[in-house]
């Protein structure tokens, strides 16, 4: 794996596999947050199983906190890298004559969205795992003591929406992921050799996953500030 990394392809090509991972990611994390304004029971029963399936917390959610920590490094490495090979042919070329606004502050973007990302653990993995695995309250219940209370997780979602600079925060945040997409999921399937008869259908397909996507979690997060 590291003879891997210590070439410019090969980390590129690791770069795009973690990107291709986190985009599937985000995709079965806005299905799941769509289900709380569709049917918040369906939600909280989604959203209890997630919670405590072993295989989900144990093998799959320790590989998605590898994976996010890993493209984020080599994104930066693969930044400053690629930054000083451009020193001296951007001093003969035009550089943003031949790259897009968006490929050129990958690095910007990426670096907000990993403060947005830091954010929003604090704001709802970190609390999360203090009531499971501090407090031992694994029931998923708004009391525990009382089975008939319900389960917590669509009030949680919603009372997370009613400030108005925390909904501005994040609709901010997924403009940033947006155009951070725009670029990054065409890049992530051109490192991966995906330069076929598939290109044009792909290209189409990211642009429309890029904007898509990010507006759908905006639409969730206006949708539950304005009918808490």
């Amino acid at each position: 794996m590291s003879g891997i990394l210590n070439s410019s392809i090969g980390r590129k090509f690791a770069m795009a596999l973690s990107a291709l991972f986190l985009m599937i990611f985000v995709l079965q994390h806005f299905a799941i947050n769509l289900l709380s304004v569709l049917s918040p029971d369906t939600f909280n029963e989604v959203s209890y199983f997630m919670g405590t399936f072993w295989v989900i917390q144990f093998v799959i959610q320790p590989i998605l906190i590898i994976g996010v920590i890993f493209h984020f490094v080599m994104g930066f490495v693969l930044e400053i890298r690629n930054r000083n090979a451009r020193k001296i042919s951007y001093a003969k070329n035009n550089g943003a004559a031949n790259s897009t606004w968006m490929s050129r502050n990958m690095i910007w973007s990426g670096g907000f969205i990993l403060i947005f990302l830091i954010i929003h653990m604090i704001d709802f993995w970190a609390p999360e795992m203090n009531i499971k695995y501090f407090k031992g309250d694994m029931t998923g219940l708004i009391d525990p003591d009382n089975v008939d209370s319900g389960f917590r997780f669509y009030e949680e979602l919603v009372h997370k929406f009613e400030p108005i600079w925390r909904v501005a925060l994040y609709c901010l945040g997924f403009v940033f992921l947006s155009l951070h997409l725009l670029h990054g999921f065409n890049s992530a399937f051109q490192s991966v050799g995906a330069n076929n008869k598939y290109t044009k259908g792909l290209k189409g397909f990211g642009k429309f996953y890029a904007i898509v996507i990010p507006l759908g979690f905006i639409f969730i997060a206006l949708f539950h500030h304005f009918n808490h």
